[in-house]
């Protein structure tokens, strides 16, 4: 019952951020999945034949965040540089089907980020990516660029009544965003709402003040060691000793020292400046090296997309995996022979010395100075396949898990985590409520291979919670009644409402809620609690509590929406939904029902449906008592809800 109640409660929250406006900026790309076979050798070299079967394009990156928030039900808008190419066009259709406001600015010469992938039986085998990140955007392009987010945040405010929007940042360093594009995003803060944040350098984002970051492990150790500075060493904490100079100047040493609680020493790391990359503390096996070891399935890809093994990322035999993919800047990253040692422009990661290391304790114990380094309300550190740590303004962290899957299932699994993540604490969810239903957003999307997008009626069949064909939630609370009728009325549709206890769901029940429907376009359905069904019925009724009686009204595919009320009367939903068509039970004139006087005075219409014979709850539920082989049905029974 607490489980039940959990997830409906989860479920309100879903369905209190549907139409929520985000507007989405940063580095877009397409991915291209292209799925082949495979059943020999090349002469040439110890290398597999392929033969291409099926290809497959998606949105990546910021693009595929802003995919998530559609898909999820929010309003996405999406403003970011998309080259004048193929794959720019690929990319428009990607948007397009998904539902996402289109406001991305062509860029002429410019061409738009793919990651390619070759895949053979579901193993990635080779990732070609092109567009080159060094390409800045133009003076021209950065006036644009700054235009279409001030049109976009106008056009989402409009659209939403008046009310802000919500902005999500995602800096995978690919040259979206230039400075004086951040520049002025920071200035421009307070037209947003809530601000998510998800960026390879987070000290790149000084004065954003956003709601929520959402960095990989590897980045938030990236952040505490430039903030580091010299600060001595500690046995607990992330520390930089400088031989000599500015700390920007030469070569640095990163020390970690042991975790919280005597799990033993982290890896020491030896990164080229003090913009270097930092390596996985938490040694994760089976990372790939141009894989993020530090991200919740799908988070942070270097360039976009994500992964809890990163975009491309795969297995590592027999060691341990470094950090994220390097940032442009930072040069490539190669694995060394011996399969424990990666290296790459001065980067080090030693294998063996983080063993035993717990990479949740240890984020747990640097939450508060995230927060305080990003000036974030919440931080989100993702674990990859060990979920994500995550803590706000109480100090009070919240630990979430994930399942391990292959790393060709979780590319973008991180873009469904951040909008999740986003959409809930946009709709005011506590932060549990928010990190619980990002978590969930983010396991569910990792099935099968390709770039990962959370459905909200996925979401919601994961809490256990009825969907209709168009994706709407059949079972909704009363205060959040009133939001879908809304959305139902801007579409054109009219509105059936009808009202009983359906204590024993029956054929009678079946056929009277088909003929309601058939009214309208879509109907609604409120059902007496349990103690109203005990005043107007007795103490011995129900015979099923409400949670069985509105799941099975839930799952007729002639209901739309079942809500719950507690009173004897559904005069206040009645005002709520103010119906066009009020539907009742019986054979008596529409004239003599009870709360038709109220219908008429809101516009609606009041219809009565005549009896189905033999056939009601009563008689059902006499049948039972009594043990009885032969129908006991009375001919004067009528269909009228009971």
């Amino acid at each position: 019952m607490a489980a039940a109640a959990e997830q409906r409660r989860l479920a309100t929250v879903v369905e209190g951020w549907l139409g929520r406006p985000v507007l989405v900026i940063g580095d877009a790309m397409l991915d291209d999945w292209r799925f082949a076979e495979s059943d020999r050798l090349c002469r040439e070299a110890p290398a597999p034949v392929l033969t291409l079967r099926r290809r497959i394009s998606a949105a990546g990156g910021a693009a595929n965040t802003a995919v998530n928030v559609a898909a999820l039900g929010g309003r996405a808008v999406l403003v970011a540089p998309v080259g004048a190419d193929v794959a720019g066009d690929e990319l428009h259709d990607c948007l397009d089907r998904a539902g996402v406001w289109d406001r991305t600015v062509n860029q002429p010469g410019r061409p738009t980020p793919v990651k390619r992938r070759m895949l053979a039986g579901n193993q990635i085998l080779l990732r070609e990516d092109s567009g080159d990140p060094d390409d800045a955007l133009d003076d021209d392009g950065v006036a644009r660029l700054l235009t279409a987010l001030d049109c976009a945040t106008e056009e989402l405010r409009a659209a939403a009544g008046g009310e802000a929007p919500t902005l999500v940042v995602c800096d995978y360093g690919l040259g979206a965003l230039p400075a004086p594009v951040r520049a002025w995003l920071v200035a421009q803060r307070e037209r947003y709402a809530t601000v998510a944040l998800d960026a390879h350098d987070l000290a790149d984002w000084r004065g954003l003040a956003p709601t929520v970051v959402t960095p990989s492990f590897a980045e938030a150790t990236r952040l505490l060691a430039r903030a580091a500075g010299t600060r001595p060493a500690h046995a607990t904490e992330l520390h930089l000793d400088h031989p000599d100079g500015d700390p920007a100047d030469g070569p640095s040493e990163l020390t970690v020292g042991a975790a919280p609680g005597g799990l033993g020493p982290l890896h020491g790391i030896r990164h080229p400046d003090a913009t270097g990359l930092t390596g996985n503390a938490g040694g994760l096996p089976g990372t790939h090296p141009a894989g993020n070891a530090g991200g919740l399935p799908g988070t942070h890809p270097a360039g976009g997309g994500a992964g809890p093994t990163g975009h491309g990322a795969g297995p590592v035999r027999g060691g341990v995996g470094p950090t994220g993919e390097p940032t442009p800047g930072e040069g490539r990253v190669a694995m060394t022979g011996d399969g424990l040692t990666v290296t790459g422009t001065g980067v080090t990661v030693n294998a063996t010395a983080g063993e035993g290391v717990d990479r949740a304790v240890l984020a747990e114990s640097r939450l508060a100075e995230l927060r305080a380094h990003t000036g974030a309300d919440v931080v989100a550190v993702t674990l990859d396949t060990e979920g994500a740590v995550v803590g706000g303004a109480d100090g009070e962290p919240r630990r979430s898990h994930s399942t391990p899957v292959p790393a060709s299932h979780a590319v973008g699994a991180g873009d469904a985590y951040l909008a999740a993540m986003t959409l809930a604490l946009a709709a005011d969810a506590p932060l549990p409520t928010a990190a619980q239903l990002a978590q969930l957003a983010a396991t569910i999307t990792v099935s099968d291979t390709g770039t990962c997008v959370c459905r909200r009626e996925d979401l919601l069949a994961a809490l256990d919670v009825p969907v209709d064909g168009a994706g709407h939630r059949s079972l909704v609370g009363a205060e959040e009644l009133a939001a879908l009728v809304a959305e139902h009325r801007r579409a054109g549709r009219s509105i059936v409402f009808t009202n009983g206890c359906f204590d024993v769901l029956h054929r009678g029940h079946v056929r009277y809620l088909e003929q309601a429907r058939a009214l309208g376009d879509l109907l609604v359905v409120a059902v007496n609690s349990d103690g109203s069904v005990r005043r107007l019925k007795g103490p011995d009724r129900p015979v099923n509590p409400v949670e069985d009686r509105i799941a099975l009204l839930a799952a007729l595919a002639c209901v739309d929406h079942v809500v719950v009320f507690e009173e004897d009367s559904p005069a206040g939903l009645i005002e709520t939904v103010r119906p066009d068509v009020y539907v009742k039970g019986g054979d008596y004139p529409p004239e003599m029902v009870p709360e038709g006087p109220l219908v008429r005075r809101l516009g609606g219409q009041v219809r009565t449906l005549g009896y189905v014979p033999d056939r009601s709850t009563s008689a059902i539920i006499d049948r039972i008592r009594s043990h009885s082989q032969e129908p006991q049905g009375d001919s004067s029974l009528t269909s009228k809800p009971s």
